[in-house]
């Protein structure tokens, strides 16, 4: 159990001796008060008490602090009661001890332990379709998938991380009538992937608008269904193209994948499990149609096959749930998938209950809002998309030129790499801090700046420890300070602080909890900085401390910013 826990279950059960509020619910009473003043945790248990006991909550707060005894061995100093709250002090001396000998430790994996029974979760994330550009939707998407996988994995979990991905249908055969019909089975010698993305984009406004080529569109898709040993050599060539190119971006973004799925894979079970869910009654036939009624539970109309006998993405993911869970043998799968699927993913899982599948109540959709362009919803089909790679060469240009200005010693391979480390980092950083259930305006720009809520800031937080830490060479940790300055206490205090918050994130799988976080250590440490000179500290003792502190604070920083898949440079 971590300190500040501890802490909290002493102040607890210090309440809890209290026979007046025995069968109150303490623990949802606590608060941090805005001011040190009032101490470090504030307890409002007596706001509610004053209506049963009809007494003011001053009174309460006097009346339950007189009775608190504090025993020696305790991580708290004193309680106060104050304007009807009762306020507990640490006992820092203690506090900062156990955090310091806590993180040095544990190092790396300082906040993982003590959070439950540990299971086998699959994680289905990233999921571009091949024949399609990746653009920065399809990058918060991986971020999101990433960090979660990484946050379950460094408490205990043992994840797969899996990639569902639309490898057939009429987006392929759009692709395809184009690479036939507008560039004559020809494709550029670089950057096919991409290339075929930018092709599918621009048959699209063919398609909306002939009637032929539309046709056209159609026969494809039929002949690819048919597995047409022509369309099919150009299928797999092409896919091929696509998925090297998502390849490349994967292994920049540092994202690995325990197995790729692709709807032409399930298809054909998906088409049997459709046929044999209308035996089993569960389905049934309209208008040469194959679906499930789900109007009683106020889902509407489940299809699962057309009236051509094509699987649709609704039956191919029955077929998916099964091979996923007979592939891996989950306890839970976790879909991070867009908030415009929100109402098919509640049709799905209603499905997955219907029919008795292995996916039946642990299977989980992860919603995420879409990135956001001051030109509006990006969307694929409109061909007004932003590619990542776009974006990504524009931010690595910029960071380059920041990263010459300030390192011109450094070869140049040198400065390409830390630009990665800082460009990709702003990226996903800003892709994280804002919860996924929230609209994302992206601002690429803000996203590089060295102050505020960025991974650059942050990332320099961690470079300026281990700037100061590298300029001297021999010294010994020092685990106490009697003298701890309120800068100094605020730092312990938020260090303590962290195994908390990765409950929390795992628990709601939040990301965006460990970049709050993060920042909000980085400002405390900057902070302490500027008040507490470090090398300059008046005594070796009181150097050793601070320098203590600036080394576990280096550690939680990094192992922060590991979670979020995000790289640390030494130097910036």
């Amino acid at each position: 159990m971590d300190i500040m826990t501890k802490t909290q279950q002493e102040i607890s059960e210090l309440l809890g001796n209290v026979n007046l509020i025995k069968h109150e619910k303490i623990d949802e009473t606590f608060e941090v008060p805005p001011d040190p003043e009032f101490g470090d945790l504030a307890s409002n248990i007596c706001f509610s008490l004053s209506k049963k006991m009809r007494k003011t909550p001053q009174e309460i707060a006097k009346n339950i602090v007189s009775k608190i005894k504090i025993p020696k061995n305790s991580t708290i100093s004193r309680v106060e009661a104050k304007a009807g709250y009762i306020n507990f002090f640490f006992d820092y001396s203690k506090i900062t001890k156990l955090v310091l000998r806590t993180i040095l430790k544990e190092k790396s994996s300082y906040g993982s332990s003590n959070l439950g029974k540990k299971k086998r979760i699959m994680v289905e994330f990233a999921q571009p379709n091949t024949h399609k550009g990746f653009h920065i939707g399809h990058l918060r998407n991986i971020c999101i998938g990433e960090s979660i996988s990484r946050l379950l994995e460094f408490t205990g979990h043992k994840v797969f991380r899996t990639n569902y991905q639309g490898d057939i249908g009429p987006h392929v055969a759009k692709c395809l009538w184009g690479f036939m019909n507008l560039h004559n089975h020809k494709a550029p010698e670089e950057n096919k992937g991409e290339w075929l993305g930018k092709v599918y984009s621009k048959v699209n406004k063919y398609f909306s608008e002939d009637e032929k080529v539309k046709q056209q569109v159609k026969e494809i898709n039929k002949k690819l269904y048919d597995r047409n040993k022509e369309i099919v050599k150009i299928w797999k060539m092409t896919k091929k193209w696509s998925l090297d190119y998502l390849d490349e971006i994967y292994g920049e973004l540092n994202t690995k994948f325990d197995k790729l799925y692709f709807e032409g894979g399930v298809e054909k079970r998906a088409v049997e499990i459709s046929k044999e869910l209308v035996k089993r009654g569960i389905a049934k036939l309209s208008e040469g149609a194959i679906i499930i009624d789900l109007t009683k539970y106020n889902l509407g109309i489940f299809v699962v096959l057309t009236s051509e006998g094509n699987p649709l993405y609704e039956s191919k993911d029955l077929a998916l749930a099964e091979k996923q869970f007979s592939d891996f043998k989950i306890d839970r799968c976790v879909h991070v998938v867009g908030s415009e699927q929100k109402f098919y993913f509640q049709q799905l899982f209603k499905v997955f209950d219907l029919i008795g599948s292995p996916a039946a109540g642990k299977s989980y959709h992860l919603v995420y809002e879409l990135v956001s362009l001051k030109r509006g919803k990006m969307s694929s089909r409109l061909g007004t998309i932003v590619l990542y790679n776009e974006l990504k060469n524009e931010i690595l240009k910029k960071t380059l030129k920041e990263v010459e200005k300030r390192n011109p010693r450094k070869s140049k391979k040198e400065k390409i790499k830390l630009a990665k480390k800082i460009g990709l980092g702003a990226l996903k950083y800003g892709m994280l801090s804002i919860s996924c259930d929230k609209l994302l305006v992206f601002d690429w720009e803000a996203a590089l700046q060295l102050e505020g809520n960025t991974g650059p800031y942050v990332q320099y937080a961690h470079t300026r420890c281990n700037g100061i830490l590298n300029k001297i060479k021999k010294w010994e940790e020092n685990y106490g300070n009697k003298n701890l300055s309120e800068g100094g206490k605020k730092l312990v205090k938020k260090l303590a602080g962290y195994p908390e918050v990765i409950r929390r994130a795992v628990r709601d799988l939040r990301p965006h909890y460990i970049c709050n976080y993060a920042y909000e250590l980085a400002t405390t440490f900057s902070e302490f900085y500027h008040k507490c000179p470090v090398l300059k500290a008046e005594t070796e003792e009181l150097r050793n401390f601070r320098l203590t502190l600036v080394k576990v604070t280096k550690i939680t920083l990094k192992n922060c910013l590991n979670l979020l898949g995000i790289e640390t440079p030494e130097k910036m």
